[in-house]
């Protein structure tokens, strides 16, 4: 399992630490540290099945000072999210062919 984590987010370490109460091995990826590319983010986004847009942290300022769009095409908003990594949804947990964005934090538990 890996985790897309900010440690500054309280969401995110809500879910770390319900999946650590379990006893999940979690590997902890920093996504603003370790950022992912265009090809990581489409592959995310296959996984998770949903628009690009549901993906993303549409009320950052980073959105509007990019000059982005809700109805932008899904390959601006990834580039976007590669190039501004406070952009994508936290948290996110990936494990084998599935992943999940942890709003509420809960939705983690759905992959144990």
């Amino acid at each position: 399992m890996i985790l897309w984590h900010n440690p500054r987010c309280s969401k995110s370490r809500e879910a770390l630490a319900l999946l650590e109460e379990r006893g999940a091995q979690v590997v902890v990826r920093r996504y603003l540290e370790d950022a992912p590319g265009v090809d990581d983010l489409r592959g995310l986004q296959s996984l998770l099945g949903v628009k690009a847009i549901e993906m993303m942290r549409t009320k950052e300022t980073a959105f509007k000072d990019m000059g982005l769009s809700k109805d932008d095409p899904d390959e601006t908003l990834l580039a976007a999210m590669a190039q501004e990594p406070k952009l994508i949804e936290r948290p996110v947990l990936i494990t084998g062919k599935r992943a999940i964005i942890g709003r509420p934090p809960e939705r983690v538990l759905d992959l144990l």
